[in-house]
């Protein structure tokens, strides 16, 4: 069963009280909702996050993998250009924003953090830009499946079970002919079995969240399972 996220009472003002608006290294276009060690949320401690009534606050910070995929949409705009994009477990949003500039007919951020989702709305916004956002548990096959022409996710690997069960999910979407890409940078239950390689960089990180200060990112194209 889904346990539901929690949300602060407004959580709007939540975000932008506790993060600050700055642009993220591989993808300089943007300003983002984001912790820095100049903000609360920065020094956030388990104790803290439960007096404000949310849980971890993945989405104030731009993950390499997000970045990654943010940045060759941009540089490959006609990938997306007039088609529906969803982006999966979306976090901040900022792989929902570049499909979003890049030209894509919709964007759905789907995460099911609700704060992240509400996170990922004044992202756009900021940038003037439009997309739609999901809280269904797409992974858990309860909430459908949903129509779309292109699939982007970044920084799915970080655990076991997720990692299986969301290339899995995303090898589904391959299969039906989407072009499906994912942005990883060598998250330990990565495994590239099955996936073409589209770009790599080098994205800077911070010692606090990463153990070094740059990260070789890779997106990569999910291919469908060949039939034998």
């Amino acid at each position: 069963m889904k346990l539901m996220s929690r949300l602060p009472a407004d959580p709007q003002t939540f975000i932008r009280a506790n993060t600050a608006l700055e642009a993220p290294a591989m993808v300089p276009e943007f300003k983002l909702w984001l912790a820095s060690e100049y903000v609360p949320i920065w020094q956030a401690t388990e104790a803290w996050l439960e007096e404000q009534n949310i849980d971890p606050p993945y989405w104030a910070f731009c993950w390499p993998g997000g970045q990654a995929v943010a940045r060759y949409l941009l540089d490959n705009p006609t990938l997306v250009a007039g088609k529906r994009v969803i982006d999966f477990a979306a976090g901040s949003g900022v792989s929902s924003m570049a499909a979003a500039k890049a030209g894509a007919a919709s964007v759905l951020a789907n995460d099911i953090d609700l704060l992240s989702l509400v996170a990922a709305r004044l992202n756009a916004e900021a940038n003037g830009l439009s997309i739609d956002t999901s809280s269904a548990d797409w992974l858990a096959g309860r909430d459908g499946d949903p129509e779309t022409e292109v699939v982007i996710a970044g920084d799915v690997c970080y655990e076991r079970e997720m990692s299986k069960r969301a290339l899995d999910w995303l090898r589904g979407h391959a299969n039906r002919g989407r072009l499906v890409l994912l942005g990883d940078p060598g998250r330990n239950y990565f495994s590239a079995q099955g996936l073409e390689e589209r770009a790599r960089y080098e994205i800077p990180t911070t010692l606090q969240l990463e153990n070094r200060g740059m990260r070789e990112t890779v997106v990569w194209r999910v291919l469908p399972l060949l039939k034998g």
